[in-house]
């Protein structure tokens, strides 16, 4: 089987496939240490959960929101190459300032990073799809987006690792400089591989309709900046706090951009845009839940979760870095209240206490160790490895899957794959509330097998949904637009990426845990309804067009 996908993809595919591995492993390395950073009191800001989880998401919601930006320069001025290498440069120069301790450094190395992944993201999806353009290679797009997904998740699975030894060896700022050499290796293997891909970069001409990139700025760009200052400074928290009235509000203009541009293009583009926006919509939902494994989930594997592994497993994967020795030997560290929310003193500071490891706080005390006896636990970021290690595991059992049913003519559409994805993402999160229902989360620990099962079963719904949308954007987008229209996806991701982090920081506002799962299982089954509401339409308009 390999011998014959060598044979017939094309040879840009290797080239996009580690460019983008690299790229990933920049990216989630520093994602998946990004909240533990944030929350840690002594080598970190010392923020407490909501506060951070509300950074994880206000970064995660602006990283997705510039591509929209970075598809427009690509599609009009700059094309895919140049800006794809642009965008890895300025990301490795962000995830280098992250190493110098300092707020200051912190939030320019967010600046560099969103508006590299603008520059880099969308594109670099276009540039896989225009190698299938030829009628050999597109029967084979759906399936080189998968593999090319593939790629992602590879790095993804082995940044963890990598992250949880530099921070454990050395420190924090070793961890995110290791995140800037692998973008840098990305940009580098890109560069060098420039031959294979050269014919894909083929900038498409505007409609004399099309708004240009002048006017883009103009009456978007501008805008989204002063609609963003005006939401920080709206009084009150109309949505939770200041970062996600700004983000919200700037949205705005954007979102009224590709309204503008489904009411003003022509009778044939009308039906793909107004589909693919559609989709847009309904998919912010699955982005809001799925995305909480940077913030919620991250917070429960920290918190709540029986980390602690025997004295020979750890010899095994001390070397690498993945365990962390913690006592019962006191020391200072946050108040805390039974479900672990930081008190606070009448200027809004920590209270500190001299106390033991909170990892003991909701340990049975009958399984604590002597007082300087240490306890092996596994890394929390190493969980962050778990999606992308089933994904790697999986995604040859889905495009199988699909392969089988096709030959059968029973192969469901692409919406309809979107809809599965979040019905099946709605029972991931219904998981995690029986992770609830069976322990009382503030006396004991509960057991890892509901994390490592909930991510396998999400990971199910994202292969359903999030490799076949960027498929299902390349082949029904109008041409000219296929880059715009991927930044109209990324938007999506953006606005559910931000929603993630509004959701996760409410977890201290839930008295039973259990609802805030339960919350998010609604959402998504809801959404999936709605997608199969319209499932007719939507796939007349995408057999017609794809």
């Amino acid at each position: 089987m390999t011998e014959s996908v060598k044979a017939r993809h094309p040879k840009g595919l290797p080239v996009l496939f580690f460019t983008e591995m690299w790229e990933r492993f920049g990216y989630y390395l520093m994602l998946g240490i990004l909240l533990l950073y944030l929350k840690d009191p002594k080598g970190g800001f010392g923020f407490d959960n909501a506060e951070a989880a509300d950074i994880v998401g206000t970064y995660l919601g602006l990283v997705y929101l510039t591509p929209f930006l970075g598809g427009l320069l690509a599609d009009r001025i700059l094309g895919y190459r140049k800006s794809i290498i642009i965008g890895g440069v300025l990301m490795s120069a962000g995830y280098f300032c992250l190493a110098f301790p300092s707020i200051e450094m912190f939030w320019l190395a967010v600046v560099l990073i969103v508006l590299g992944n603008g520059l880099f993201k969308p594109n670099i999806s276009t540039l896989l799809g225009n190698l299938y353009s030829t009628p050999e290679t597109k029967p084979l797009k759906d399936s080189g987006y998968n593999i090319f997904y593939m790629g992602i998740n590879l790095g993804a699975f082995i940044c963890n690792f990598v992250a949880a030894y530099m921070r454990n060896e050395y420190g924090w700022g070793y961890a995110f400089g290791a995140a800037g050499v692998g973008m840098f290796l990305g940009v580098m293997w890109f560069i060098l591989g420039d031959k294979y891909i050269k014919a894909a970069d083929v900038m498409k001409p505007a409609n004399p309709e099309d708004m240009p990139v002048s006017k883009v700025m103009y009456f978007v760009m501008i805008p989204m900046l002063v609609f963003g200052i005006i939401g920080w400074f709206l009084p009150g928290n109309i949505f939770g706090s200041d970062s996600t009235d700004a983000f919200i509000v700037a949205c705005i203009p954007v979102i009224c951009f590709y309204v503008n541009l489904l009411v003003k293009s022509n009778k044939e583009d009308k039906s793909r845009i107004g589909a693919l926006l559609s989709i847009f919509a309904v998919v912010v939902v699955f982005w809001a839940v799925f995305k909480q494994n940077s913030s919620a989930l991250t917070n429960y594997a920290e918190t709540y979760t029986d980390r602690q592994i025997s004295e020979s497993a750890a010899k095994l994967v001390q070397p690498f870095g993945m365990v962390v020795k913690v006592t019962t030997e006191p020391d200072s560290f946050p108040k805390h209240d039974p479900f672990f929310k930081p008190l606070k003193d009448a200027n809004g500071e920590n209270i500190m206490e001299l106390t033991p490891n909170p990892y003991f706080h909701n340990l049975n005390k009958a399984d604590w160790p002597t007082e300087k006896e240490p306890v092996n636990l596994i890394s929390t970021e190493i969980f962050q490895s778990i999606n992308p290690f089933f994904i790697i595991l999986l995604t040859p059992v889905v495009i199988s899957f699909f392969s089988f049913l096709r030959k059968r003519g029973k192969e469901p559409s692409t919406p309809a794959k979107i809809g599965y994805g979040l019905l099946i993402t709605g029972v991931s999160t219904s998981i995690m509330a029986f992770a609830i229902y069976s322990t009382d989360i503030t006396m004991e620990k509960s057991s890892a097998w509901w994390l490592i099962g909930s991510y396998a079963v999400v990971t199910i719904g994202e292969l359903f949904l999030s490799p076949i949308g960027l498929s299902l954007v390349s082949k029904v987008a109008p041409a000219r637009l296929t880059s715009l229209m991927m930044g109209g996806w990324f938007l999506a991701t953006s606005i559910g990426n931000k929603l993630s982090g509004v959701l996760a920081s409410l977890w201290d506002s839930y008295d039973q845990k259990a609802n805030f799962f339960w919350v998010n299982c609604i959402a998504c089954i809801l959404a999936g309804l709605v997608i199969f509401a319209m499932l007719k339409w939507l796939r007349e308009v995408i057999n017609k067009h794809a």
